[in-house]
């Protein structure tokens, strides 16, 4: 049978959250060890005090290091920011023949400009700037069936530790969602994060973007 400390640590283990939040001095101890006792049906076997002890012992081990936020936000304080408005985003068959795509890179990236290109299960993204709309439309024809203006791309570089950081990105969704500013469009190239939005939400994204 497991100690009240072995329960106690095991339940902490599985809530990172309840972790972070004794980084930050946010723990009410009696209420964690009521809803430990609770949830893990163990309300007769050991008292709510023995519990409370089990958790000051093992947050003591976890005091030192740093909260998950922090590692987060050091990551996000050493990113750079690089913002490009007039952007244009077309939606594309599947169909569309694939020299007509090659072409289309082609020609934009002669002229040294950005050109992405997403697949997808259903459609293609095609991602330039406002400059080649025309250049789209006539290449494309009928394969294009839908396109977006007055974009903005917005591109993260950060550190390589991104790679082995989990939540980073996760955090960076929830800003935009926070704030009620909508993805258009993401993609990611290593450590490079790229999110496209309407260029109107560009002054307000550079608010909550300033790590």
């Amino acid at each position: 049978m497991k100690t009240t400390a072995e329960i106690t640590k095991e339940y902490i283990d599985t809530h990172p959250s309840i972790k972070d939040c004794i980084s930050n001095n946010l723990i009410n101890y009696s209420k964690l060890a009521e809803k430990i006792a609770r949830e893990k049906d163990i309300q007769k076997k050991t008292s709510k005090d023995a519990i409370i002890v089990a958790s000051r012992r093992y947050f003591e081990q976890l005091r030192p290091k740093r909260s998950h936020e922090e590692v987060i936000m050091d990551i996000l304080s050493k990113s750079e920011l690089e913002i490009k408005n007039k952007i244009i985003v077309f939606i594309v068959k599947k169909t569309v023949h694939p020299r007509t795509l090659i072409s289309l890179e082609d020609k934009i990236k002669k002229e040294q400009d950005i050109y992405y290109s997403i697949e997808g299960s259903t459609a293609i993204t095609l991602i330039t700037t406002e400059k080649h709309r025309q250049l789209l439309r006539d290449a494309l024809g009928d394969d294009a069936f839908k396109s977006s203006e007055d974009l903005a791309m917005i591109t993260i570089k950060s550190p390589p530790e991104l790679e082995t950081t989990p939540g980073v990105i996760a955090h960076l969704y929830s800003l935009f969602g926070e704030h009620g500013i909508n993805i258009c469009e993401t993609m990611s190239c290593w450590t490079n994060t790229i999110f496209i939005i309407n260029e109107a939400d560009i002054a307000r994204a550079m608010q909550f973007l300033n790590f």
